[in-house]
């Protein structure tokens, strides 16, 4: 038996396997204890402010605040869609919010969709 730890949307899972077929033995029912995920990384903030990362490539389908708008923490600010899901990229500190994408433009994963200072 072989064991790997598999990432699944951010959370960690310790899996085992074995190989089945030749002259391997019956599979055994092995409980795995989920890991622990890591934190999420703090967002990138610089002496400009903190920068709001492209979690994934997409599609920016809808910019929720304006530039100058005072935000607070997890609060909606743009709307990215991905592989046909409409997700929320939310404010992570309160501040004045700087977005420096427009609707309709395409990103890539670590793109700064906006800056909080």
């Amino acid at each position: 038996m072989r064991n790997f730890i598999i990432t699944v949307d951010g959370k960690q899972y310790e899996v085992g396997v074995e190989e089945v077929g030749g002259t391997a033995p019956a599979p055994k029912a092995v409980p795995v204890a989920a890991v622990t995920p890591a934190a999420a990384p703090a967002p990138a903030a610089n002496a400009n402010g903190t920068k709001v990362l492209s979690p994934f490539p997409g599609l920016i389908k809808n910019v929720l605040v304006q530039n100058g708008t005072k935000v607070k923490k997890d609060q909606p600010i743009l709307v990215l869609e991905a592989m046909k899901m409409d997700n929320d990229i939310t404010a992570p500190c309160d501040g004045v919010v700087t977005v420096n994408v427009t609707k309709g433009a395409n990103v890539e994963s670590d793109s700064v969709l906006a800056v909080i200072s």
